[in-house]
């Protein structure tokens, strides 16, 4: 394996099968005493700076896994503690998504949100085009790498002063993406999802202007989130955390892009309809659309 941060291209082929871990290391003989296995953390690509103080980056921290968090039709998603052993440093509490390969995922939305992204070389673009298995697994390393990037531009714009909440991207290695960990890090018990949140009318109409402002902030990086519904947003400790990023669309590049940000906006919007609160969904797609250049 490549040592050190190198630059990521997620046209290139190389990276996607050279680059994929293996989640079994059994067969490993240089395995950690304690935990799964050492950090994979030499040889991913980073998260973006300022990187967090609790993001373990030192050769000798180890990976524990402590579960499952989610199943998918993508991907599962696993909790990992990440920890230097013998050290009081603080533990990494980690989201370890991994996307299936081309024999275990199902691909039949994938072509609308394909629109825009293009890989440089015609072979690969064939493969995925006609779906070969050489296709399918291009494309799982796309996702990855479409969730990462957009993930990495929405964190650091929170930072700039965006009203928007994302887990940082720890790093990328071929197709597991480790992300921030939204929940209860003693307890490892994750953040519920909006969907499951019950609240009074201040509390909806908070949680409210939280999406409004985050979908304000994603029209102006001009993406759409693709799929955003309830099911997909974390509330934590009253905060707003947008979550599942692999479909991420580019408006511009995208000819349904503005159909994916409209959908997104009613996707949410009725959900707060539903609960009692009056939302002008209309007016929000227009200003959204004007944001993101569409108008």
């Amino acid at each position: 394996m490549r040592r050190g941060r190198r630059k990521f291209d997620d046209d290139d082929a190389d990276f996607v099968k050279t680059g994929k871990l293996e989640p079994a290391l059994a067969e490993d003989p240089d395995l950690p005493e304690t935990g799964d296995r050492w950090s994979t953390w030499d040889g991913a690509l980073h998260g973006p700076h300022p990187r967090p103080d609790w993001v373990r980056t030192e050769h000798a921290a180890v990976d524990t896994e402590l579960g499952m968090l989610k199943t998918g039709k993508e991907a599962d998603v696993f909790l990992v503690r990440r920890a230097v052993p013998g050290t009081d440093q603080q533990p990494s509490m980690i989201a370890a998504k991994r996307y299936r390969d081309g024999d275990h995922r199902l691909f039949h939305r994938d072509a609308g949100y394909l629109e825009g992204r293009r890989v440089r070389r015609s072979r690969e673009m064939r493969a995925m085009t006609n779906r070969t298995a050489f296709g399918k697994e291009l494309i799982a390393g796309q996702w990855a790498a479409a969730e990462f990037g957009a993930l990495s531009r929405l964190w650091q714009a929170g930072q700039e002063g965006g009203t928007i909440s994302v887990p940082y991207p720890v790093q990328l290695i071929g197709t597991e993406l480790m992300l921030e960990f939204i929940g209860d890090w003693e307890t490892g018990e994750a953040a519920p999802r909006l969907a499951q949140v019950r609240t009074d009318r201040d509390g909806l109409e908070d949680l409210w202007r939280q999406m409004t402002d985050a979908l304000s902030v994603l029209a102006r990086t001009q993406i759409a989130h693709g799929d955003l519904s309830p099911y997909n947003t974390l509330v934590h400790e009253g905060r707003l955390v947008i979550i599942d990023m692999p479909q991420i669309v580019d408006l511009i590049a995208n000819p349904q892009g503005a159909e994916f940000l409209a959908r997104d906006v009613r996707n949410v919007a009725s959900w707060f309809t539903a609960r009692g609160l009056t939302v002008d969904a209309d007016g929000l797609i227009e200003r959204l659309s004007y944001e993101a250049g569409l108008l």
